[in-house]
């Protein structure tokens, strides 16, 4: 394992409120003590003027293999993620066959050790074949190496079906990251409900479904005293509620994507299916919620939500084209331009959202540039300036409304357990 000195960094590690300049030393692929004097390191890389932090973690990532690796495999998957600065990632079960057995979960990390880019944890399907009607099995998942559990984009509109769930992963010590949302209320819809659906005669997605679908799951998680996870979230509403709970001492927390940040429902104008996502773009108001949300703590994660889609699957009408952009490689400067430049956040606060509190959710011990703690370490640039051009992502799907866009900061080097990766 080599020995690596990274130099003159400001190392920023909101595990321990930690902001400083000064050297860090990796040794046997772990974090050396402060003060660590190395002879002849092996490499040493010249950190002036970047940031150094924990290795960032992205809780839920759609890989697509098995089944849909016209879209993404796990290989270009995690190539993405490094080149995006993210050292661990949650892989949706999604998939087909869907990720409910043992077998599934483990042939998710088989294939992330062969890619060898960066660590893949399997988060494991809360029902058979996501059909919400029957659990999976739940203890099996875990020994298959899920970390927590989820239906992916399938709302579970079955209360009891979620309640037993959440009882069962509670005894597991496990969450269930749910995307709340009514199904009836947003079928067949296509953007926010809202002034611009009724002006571009497009079928609306209200508010409500996800407001609803957000108070039943708080509901249940104080009833079972389970831990609940509520994805993407994007309403004003919510953002309230969800604040609420937590005040009462309901185990629930959220999380909010970059482009529900960045963008409106005003950009569907331009009838550009990569700005389809779901649950969808909404107004100023609720952006005006959701930063408000991360500023006092009460969305604790920020997920790219990578949804990719091969190009003939994006080449639809708009009303046939299905949700979702890939976002792992530029989650930072998204969030550099709407969170950081804004003064909305600090790099303290924007980082811990990116790795203590997606390490907390999924119950991993990284996270964190503790002596002794596995060397996940990535390095930010946060002034330079670049465009960004879908046509280099590693990804192997190009859906992305950012394309184009000139924007600063991004991740220049990935390390997992103290290799570079990136």
């Amino acid at each position: 394992m080599p020995t690596l000195v990274i130099r003159g960094g400001r190392i920023i590690d909101p595990a321990h409120q930690r902001d400083e300049f000064m050297d860090l030393t990796v040794v046997d692929g772990r974090i050396a003590a402060a003060g660590t004097v190395v002879d002849s390191p092996d490499e040493i890389i010249d950190a002036t003027g970047l940031i150094v932090c924990p290795g960032l973690i992205d809780a839920r990532v759609s890989l697509r293999e098995p089944g849909f690796d016209e879209d993404e495999t796990i290989e270009s998957g995690t190539a993405a993620a490094v080149a995006g600065g993210f050292t661990t990632i949650g892989c949706m079960p999604d998939t087909e066959p869907v990720v409910d057995t043992r077998a599934s979960a483990e042939f998710v990390t088989l294939q992330a050790e062969r890619a060898d880019n960066c660590r893949v944890v399997p988060l494991g399907a809360v029902t058979k074949q996501h059909a919400g009607e029957e659990l999976a099995e739940m203890a099996r998942l875990i020994d298959g190496g899920a970390v927590a559990f989820t239906d992916g984009k399938r709302p579970i509109a079955n209360s009891e079906v979620m309640r037993r769930a959440l009882q069962y992963a509670g005894m597991l010590n496990r969450a269930v990251l749910h995307h709340p949302q009514v199904p009836e209320l947003v079928a067949d819809g296509v953007m926010h409900d809202g002034f611009y659906s009724t002006k571009l005669g497009l079928r609306g997605m209200p508010a409500a479904a996800e407001e609803i679908m957000v108070r039943r799951d708080i509901a249940l998680a104080e009833l079972s005293g389970s831990r609940i996870h509520l994805m993407g979230v994007s309403s004003k509403n919510s953002v309230d509620e969800i604040r609420q709970a937590q005040q009462r001492g309901v185990a629930v927390t959220a999380d909010v994507t970059p482009h529900h940040l960045a963008l409106t429902d005003a950009c569907l104008e331009s009838f550009d299916a990569n700005y389809k996502v779901d649950p969808p773009l909404r107004t100023r108001e609720h952006i005006d919620a959701l930063i408000d949300g991360l500023q006092d703590g009460t969305l604790d994660v920020i997920c790219s939500d990578h949804q990719p889609y091969s190009q003939e699957k994006k080449d639809l009408e708009i009303d046939l084209v299905p949700f979702g952009i890939v976002g792992l490689e530029t989650v930072i400067p998204i969030c550099v331009e709407t969170l950081i430049e804004s003064g909305h956040l600090t790099w303290m606060q924007l980082i811990s959202r990116l790795t203590t509190g997606p390490a907390r959710l999924l119950g991993l011990e990284s996270g964190t540039l503790s002596p002794g703690a596995v060397a996940d370490v990535t390095l930010i640039d946060p002034s330079t300036e670049w465009t960004i051009d879908a046509s280099e992502f590693r990804s192997r799907s190009r859906n992305t409304p950012f394309d184009g866009r000139k924007v600063r900061g991004r991740a220049v080097g990935t390390i997992v357990g103290g290799r570079r990766r990136y």
